[in-house]
């Protein structure tokens, strides 16, 4: 066996077996042999058939060492609790890191932006851009624009204008109650109230003032309601 398949079976992880699963893998070593083929000597003949049979074998091993790295991997990738969501998420990375990088996905993006600068320069594109803004300029200056910006604007003044005088009525309202002669009588007496019930507290007395707004007879006790 040549050097490149002595280095394979060295690095192997399982090291001393492929020698005996080698006898159970049955080889193909071609045809039967009948005649010479015509241009070679018997020889060359030999010669070629010494490295098929050579050839083969390699196979075998390669194949051998690849089902016991790919075990050796499993292993590796279960022991770091790696899923095979996780490998299909990394080939899947790989692989779009491998398109974007490949000569076809260049040259399609070259391709596009060189199509996109075409489009974008035609006469038909800026024409078509120019249209466009003569149409914008024209809807802008057109009566009915105008009129519709100008309604626009007024109801947002009437708008304004109304939620303000609202505000104004309830102000007013407000401050004619106050100045009402019932709600200038209602203060009153609260005022009056107040102070009789402060004066009763500062004379050592807990008694409130009776309603009727006499303060020298005090509240009976168990009065009826």
């Amino acid at each position: 066996m040549d050097p490149a398949s002595q280095d394979i079976n060295l690095n192997s992880p399982n090291k001393g077996l492929l020698s005996d699963t080698m006898t159970d893998v049955p080889v193909d070593t071609g045809t039967a042999r009948t005649s010479i083929p015509e241009g070679l000597t018997e020889a060359e003949e030999e010669e070629l058939r010494s490295e098929l049979t050579k050839v083969e074998e390699e196979i075998v091993t390669l194949r051998q060492v690849l089902a016991a790295k790919e075990r050796h991997c499993g292993e590796l990738k279960r022991k770091l609790g790696l899923t095979p969501l996780d490998g299909l998420k990394q080939n899947l990375s790989k692989s779009w890191h491998d398109v974007q990088v490949s000569n076809a996905y260049v040259k399609t993006s070259e391709k596009l932006g060189e199509w996109n600068e075409k489009v974008t320069q035609s006469d038909l594109y800026l024409s078509a851009s120019n249209t466009l803004e003569d149409w914008n300029e024209k809807l802008t200056h057109s009566e009915a624009y105008k009129k519709t910006q100008e309604t626009l604007s007024q109801a947002g003044q009437k708008t304004s204008a109304a939620l303000s005088n609202v505000g104004s009525a309830i102000s007013r309202k407000l401050g004619d109650m106050r100045n009402s002669a019932t709600f200038k009588s209602f203060e009153d007496r609260v005022g009056t109230i107040k102070s009789k019930v402060v004066g009763g507290r500062e004379n050592g007395s807990d008694n409130l003032p009776s309603p009727t707004g006499s303060s020298d007879k005090p509240l009976q006790d168990h009065a009826p309601f």
